[in-house]
């Protein structure tokens, strides 16, 4: 068998496969609110044979959104259509995971097609909040510097959002750590010029995180994986690295979590990534290499024998699509068919198997 198609096992959780849907923001919703389009994207993508779906970032409070076309969960309210597309998601074989977010200074911005940029309050835009005072870019209202009081209601509201994942039938909790966003803007000297214990030496930079990490962990259940999803470099000199991932990614082991997830960049406009396909897999190898933590890998992965490959030089344990998903949202059922493997299909598609 291949290994793409071998199970894993995480805590109590078991894989069907090591295929897993990258959380991609939709920015369809309306006051925080999933909508029958969620249902669909995410419920295709189940179908289409994903071991683990993970829904897009999805804000721990209002002013956490990227958008306000943001999922949220945040409000009691919003748990009774985000619990029926679980439960869609159950019924067809896969695991539902929620990447929990905060968007920091790249809050209260438009979305994409409405041209991105960033929401005045005048415009119904709100007050972004960083650990400094500093914009992601010159055009841009500064954002306010987080104060002990405020620190402590993030913790408080990724707390509060983890007991309502549970309720809501998610079975996969990722920290959204990454891309530039509150938890990262921490993370990174970029954004990060604090000089209290939330600043600093690199201690204090991953002070907030860690808070995090043991808030959610508190709530969530022992038998259900913990994942984080991290920059493992934010590409431009004086920035996070990829000796601090490994630095933090044994830290992070230490206190419960799973796996990381290794992105890469978001923090500044200045970064340079060199694009191509894979590109980031190194990160996840290394990180897997140097700490023992399970690792995803993602990033330009767009066809079966290159998942393959990655999971047999032992590179990642789990493959995690994004661009690829929205072009095919059956990708597992055709890369079982190029790896040669006979996967079961819906009983409702049967007919149209590829032989």
């Amino acid at each position: 068998m291949s290994l793409l198609f071998s199970g894993l096992k995480i805590k109590n959780i078991e894989l069907r496969n090591r295929i897993m849907v990258s959380p991609m923001c939709q920015y369809s919703s309306i006051d925080g609110y999933a909508s029958d389009w969620h249902l669909v994207h995410l419920g295709s993508r189940a179908v289409g044979g994903a071991a683990i779906v993970m829904q897009e970032a999805t804000a721990v409070s209002a002013e956490g959104r990227i958008s306000p076309d943001d999922l949220g969960i945040y409000k009691e309210e919003h748990l009774e259509k985000l619990s029926q597309i679980t439960a869609f998601i159950h019924r067809q074989g896969a695991v539902p995971g929620v990447q929990l977010a905060h968007a920091g200074r790249k809050a209260s911005h438009a979305s994409p097609w409405k041209g991105g940029k960033q929401i005045s309050r005048s415009e119904g835009g709100w007050l972004t909040i960083a650990p400094s005072a500093v914009s992601f870019s010159d055009n841009e209202e500064a954002p306010e510097s987080l104060d002990k009081n405020a620190i402590q209601k993030i913790i408080d509201d990724f707390a509060l959002a983890t007991q309502r994942a549970l309720r809501a039938g998610y079975r996969i909790v990722e920290i959204h750590a990454a891309h530039g966003y509150l938890l990262h803007e921490f993370l990174s000297p970029i954004s990060n010029k604090r000089s209290d214990e939330y600043g600093g030496s690199f201690d204090n930079r991953i002070r907030l995180l860690i808070e995090v990490v043991d808030a959610v962990g508190n709530e969530w259940r022992s038998e259900y994986p913990l994942f984080v999803r991290i920059s493992a470099a934010d590409w431009i000199d004086g920035g996070w690295s990829i000796d601090d991932s490994i630095q933090l990614s044994n830290i992070l082991k230490a206190k419960g979590v799973d796996l990381i997830d290794c992105s890469s960049g978001g923090i500044s406009l200045q970064q340079k990534i060199p694009l191509g396909p894979g590109y980031q897999v190194p990160f996840a190898e290394k990180i897997k290499k140097e700490s023992g933590m399970l690792t995803a890998a993602v990033g330009l992965i767009t066809t079966a024998t290159q998942a393959e490959e990655i999971l047999v030089k032992e590179q990642a344990d789990l493959i995690v699509l994004a661009r690829e998903f929205l072009r095919d949202p059956y990708f597992p059922l055709h890369a079982a068919f190029a790896l040669q493997e006979d996967l079961p299909w819906p009983l409702q598609y049967e007919r149209a198997k590829i032989k």
